[in-house]
């Protein structure tokens, strides 16, 4: 272990912040030992008023004619059982909304009193509200599913490159299960997706089995995800005298050269500041950590608006460009090309929508049975839409208890949604999803919930009022959104700590650590954790007890069972 005095991050995302926190803490470091370079100061957690979100870097170069409303990329679903580190992590730091509490006092005291309890998980025209707690499966899935939850830590690399389609090669109707679209649209797999992922999911998320239809394990922030969870870590860190400089693009490292060339020492960085685009050096010395979040799910994102759909950014991530970077030089440090090279099993469309008055929020209410809270919606095409001739889910929203914004009138709504496969056509705007203007994708959601609709009364017949309600539908196209799920080796992340390593940690969704599962919040947590401890000299047996669910009979003899309904 090569203890250091200060660190800089690279990157101001949930995982780097994670790792500030416990330096100071854990690590006993003063925050003017720490500096941060970064774009932005929320990483794939953001949320904001749109006309805020218009300046970000991911969206200067295409100025919007409206900017009103509000944005998020993404939505954040936490689990108090499994994402452990994450809840001790905001244990640690005030609530930026809440005087007197924690950032994770404020979550346990909102979501006691608005518990999830999805009632309309998914929905399909002409049948309504469909009974997913009958999951549909037959024995050859009970089989396959079986043994990928007792396949044991040590045969985990015969799933090396194999997708989950591979895995269920023999059993395709598994695809066309109430599981299988709850699974994927919860936790955003595909079918080409890695088989291994899914297994560490099976394994720390099995729980689930019994309550997936209903989503009662799933907890909720007071707020959106920057303003209840990224703040409240900001304000602590500024307090603690963290330098945190944005608009910075950290491009390449200089490192050290030793006669075997496997030993890794960054002793500087080149960036470019890209509010003036000048190039910047920060020379790094003997004294200094460098903890960087290699890859971003929310790099290369762009926005659109109520006229405009998001256009596509063909940059390769700005993370994962330094990444490859130093994946050129050292051997040991995965292979970024598995995760953002291919768009076509990572990318997503998202669309935050915004309304003046609660019509269109009253009518899914209606049409539901249930008030805003936080339910997941998935709507069932018709029709065969797969490769294999499946129907699959055409699109997924989130109704938000309100508000979700701190600055969010008593009289609006915000409501997200997202198409997880965008290149798919519209069932009412024949475009498909990547190319909808916000006003189509709003068209598209009020044509899926007329299929469902029981009336009396469809919500067509209020088409026009809802149209007119709309502050603004904000489209969203991610590149990358699921590319932490991407087939891959286990090899082909590199560990939080690389062997030969001196001063250079790696952090985020995008590394490779023992059990944990991506897109949680909880591995990125850890990683910056592991880095933390590793470089203050604080020992490892001091990180958060994680508990192995997939071991306790309890819990395997409930899924079992409910894989029989």
């Amino acid at each position: 272990m090569m203890t250091k005095n200060k660190a800089i991050m690279i990157g101001a995302g949930l995982a780097n912040m994670a790792a500030a926190v416990y330096l100071i803490q854990e690590g006993r470091w003063n925050g003017n030992q720490i500096t941060f370079y970064s774009l932005d100061d929320h990483g794939s957690n953001d949320g904001s008023a749109a006309n805020d979100a218009a300046d970000e870097y991911w969206n200067k170069n295409h100025p919007l004619e409206n900017t009103k409303g509000f944005v998020a990329r993404g939505g954040r679903m936490l689990n108090y059982r499994t994402y452990v580190d994450l809840m001790d992590l905001l244990s640690r730091v005030p609530s930026a909304t809440e005087p007197g509490m924690t950032a994770a006092e404020d979550t346990r005291d909102f979501d006691a009193h608005h518990r999830t309890f999805d009632k309309a998980r998914l929905m399909e025209g002409g049948k309504g509200i469909l009974n997913a707690g009958k999951l549909g499966l037959n024995n050859k899935d009970r089989l396959k599913l079986t043994e990928l939850i007792l396949m044991p830590d040590s045969k985990e690399e015969k799933l090396d490159n194999v997708t989950i389609a591979d895995y269920f090669q023999d059993d395709p109707h598994i695809f066309e299960t109430h599981f299988w679209y709850m699974w994927e649209t919860t936790f955003a797999f595909r079918t080409q997706s890695s088989a291994q992922e899914l297994r560490r999911y099976m394994h720390m998320m099995i729980y689930e089995f019994t309550q997936i239809e209903h989503l009662v394990g799933v907890n909720r922030t007071r707020y959106n995800q920057f303003e209840s969870m990224m703040l409240p870590l900001i304000n602590y860190l500024k307090d603690q005298g963290v330098n945190i400089i944005l608009n910075r693009r950290v491009t390449d490292f200089d490192f050290k050269d030793t006669p075997m060339q496997d030993e890794i020492t960054v002793t500087g960085l080149t960036m470019t500041n890209t509010e003036t685009n000048e190039k910047e050096h920060v020379d790094v010395d003997d004294d200094t950590a460098v903890i960087f979040t290699n890859g971003s799910i929310t790099d290369s994102a762009t926005l659109g608006d109520y006229n405009t759909p998001a256009a596509e950014n063909m940059d390769y991530g700005a993370a994962a460009s330094l990444w490859k970077k130093a994946t050129a030089r050292f051997y040991n440090l995965g292979n970024p090309d598995k995760f953002f090279n291919d768009r076509n099993a990572s990318e997503w469309s998202s669309f935050t929508l915004t309304t003046s008055n609660h019509v269109l929020l009253n009518e899914i209410t209606r049409i539901t049975t249930q008030v805003p809270g936080n339910a997941l919606n998935s709507f069932l095409s018709t029709s065969p839409i797969t490769p294999l001739g499946h129907k699959d889910v055409n699109m997924s929203i989130v109704v938000h208890h309100q508000p979700h914004f701190t600055t969010q009138k008593p009289n609006e709504s915000v409501i997200w949604g997202y198409f997880l496969y965008p290149r798919r056509r519209g069932e009412f705007v024949q475009k498909e999803y990547i190319k909808m203007t916000g006003k189509e994708m709003a068209e598209e959601l009020i044509g899926q919930l007329s299929k469902v609709d029981p009336g009396p009364g469809n919500i067509m017949d209020k088409k026009q009022e809802i149209l007119d309600s709309i502050i603004n539908c904000i489209p969203v196209y991610m590149p990358y959104a699921s590319a932490l799920f991407n087939n891959r080796a286990k090899s082909d992340r590199p560990k939080v700590i690389p062997q030969h390593s001196t001063n250079l940690a790696f952090t985020g969704e995008f590394v490779e650590q023992p059990y944990q599962m991506v897109f949680t919040e909880q591995s990125a947590v850890r990683s910056g954790e592991i880095a933390a401890y590793h470089f203050a000299g604080v020992p490892m047996a001091k990180l958060v007890k994680n508990k192995r669910y997939d071991r306790d009979p309890k819990t395997l003899a409930k899924a079992t069972k409910k894989m029989f309904e």
